[in-house]
């Protein structure tokens, strides 16, 4: 990565984002609730209270001769509403809305018809107020006014906020913090892996320790020497191969150069021509070679990332026969199918079928009589010729690289790498591979037949 580029945040910090950010904002919501709750209780609280002290002053109007008057004086009155937190105002108007008592520029809104009291804020010298207005009916029809300042509402209400907000923040600090040190410690052992893996030298492909921590983590582990087992049979199959390729094609190089060298010191034109003939016979053989290794290094990627899907047999056999047909005829080989008419699907690799084909009639051109049969019935996919055969104790060792038979009957000129190719390949397609006798009077019939969950519907 370049150094211009900006750092990825780490885990740890993107866990308590996640984790910090919405339960900050659940607490932001309850706050402002906690304020609306306390804000309406509080309020609820000191409205009754200024509603009584309406009522106290009410309690000390009465009708007289001259009509309604009040029996307190206005000191009275104000050491009666006196607060020690508020400044109070009040006022008495008569019905027509003359004063009674208190101070004159103390308006309120009043209360609608047939309602008791009303609430509101006010403006008033300089203050806002909360005031209530109070109507008195018959027989006494007059109206109560009380206000007063706000500040110990605001007060009370501020500290409940702080009594109540404080030791959640606090909670929450905590929390972030014990949030943090458990983050990071669930995460040290990813931390050492990453460390194990940037010290690793790039040739060692041995599975590496993981701390069993969590699920996630183990999956993590395992997902991860699971791929560095595929990266080490790769490699290995790799190294194989080009091992083989190195040994396997030093002789016929070399018997190339030698049969090259010879015909150039050579003034013969005939010797030239067997020489040349020669050659093509080692570079065909180099060749067959050539593509044996390639198809074993095909089987060993195979098994680690093989693809199916639905395939004809018969069709596959069909082109197989077609591929060979020109080489038996130069050999004076019947080469023929029995039972390619029936459409017969499987779920397979076309390569690894088109490899088993192929190997087992090269074999059978090779080392098997005058007769060549490729045969299909049901799952079962054989090639049988009217050879020698090969004896049943000896079968075994001939699916192993480089066999080539026992020592009194050596089967050809060929590497031994043929049926090592077809057992490979049917073992990664799931299917059985089997020797018999052709007939009674000899002969092979190899055999590979593929596990009936194997088949592909025709639709």
């Amino acid at each position: 990565m370049s150094s211009g580029a900006a750092a990825a945040p780490s885990l740890t910090a993107r866990v308590l984002r996640r984790v910090l950010l919405p339960l900050g904002l659940t607490w932001l919501l309850g706050t402002a609730v906690a304020v609306v709750v306390a804000s309406y209780f509080t309020e609820q609280a000191f409205d009754r209270a200024m509603i009584d002290d309406a009522h106290t002053v009410s309690a000390n109007v009465r009708a007289s001769e001259r009509g309604v008057e009040i029996l307190l004086s206005p000191r009275e009155i104000e050491a009666l509403l006196y607060d020690p937190a508020e400044t109070v105002f009040f006022a008495v108007r008569r019905p027509d809305g003359s004063l009674l008592a208190g101070d004159p520029g103390l308006e309120v809104p009043m209360p609608e018809e047939g309602a008791h009291h009303r609430f509101s804020r006010i403006e008033h010298q300089g203050h806002t107020l909360r005031a209530v207005a109070l109507n008195q009916g018959t027989p006494l029809a007059y109206r109560v006014v009380v206000a007063q300042t706000t500040r110990a509402r605001v007060l009370l209400v501020e500290q409940l906020l702080a009594y109540s907000l404080a030791p959640q923040l606090v909670l929450l600090a905590l929390l972030a913090g014990w949030l943090w040190r458990g983050i990071r410690r669930e995460l040290h052992p990813l931390g050492e892996l990453r460390r194990t893996l940037e010290t690793r030298d790039a040739q060692d492909l041995a599975p590496v320790p993981v701390a069993r921590s969590s699920r996630e983590l183990e999956q993590l582990g395992d997902t991860l020497n699971a791929l560095l087992q595929r990266l080490a049979q790769s490699a290995a199959a790799q190294r194989e191969f080009a091992g083989n390729v190195a040994h396997e094609l030093r002789t016929p190089l070399a018997g190339i150069r030698a049969l090259a060298d010879y015909g150039l010191s050579q003034q013969d034109p005939a010797v030239w021509r067997e020489q040349l003939q020669q050659i093509a016979m080692s570079q065909a053989r180099a060749s067959r070679l050539v593509d044996q290794l390639l198809g074993l290094a095909l089987a060993d990627e195979a098994r680690t990332r093989l693809q199916r899907e639905p395939l004809r047999l018969d069709q596959l056999a069909q082109q197989a026969v077609l591929r060979h047909l020109a080489r038996a005829d130069r050999q004076g080989v019947d080469l023929g199918g029995s039972g390619l008419e029936d459409e017969i699907l499987v779920q397979g690799n076309a390569a690894l079928i088109e490899g088993i084909l192929d190997n087992l009639i090269d074999n059978a051109l090779r080392y098997g009589g005058r007769t060549i049969t490729v045969e299909l019935a049901g799952l079962t996919l054989s090639v049988v010729d009217d050879g020698p055969g090969i004896a049943p104790d000896a079968q075994p060792g001939l699916l192993q690289r480089w066999a080539q038979g026992p020592a009194g009957q050596k089967l050809g000129q060929g590497a031994g790498l043929g049926l090592a190719i077809v057992a490979r390949y049917a073992t990664l397609l799931g299917a059985e591979l089997r020797f018999a006798p052709a007939s009674a009077a000899g002969g092979l019939r190899v055999s590979v037949t593929f596990a009936p969950d194997a088949q592909a519907s025709a639709g």
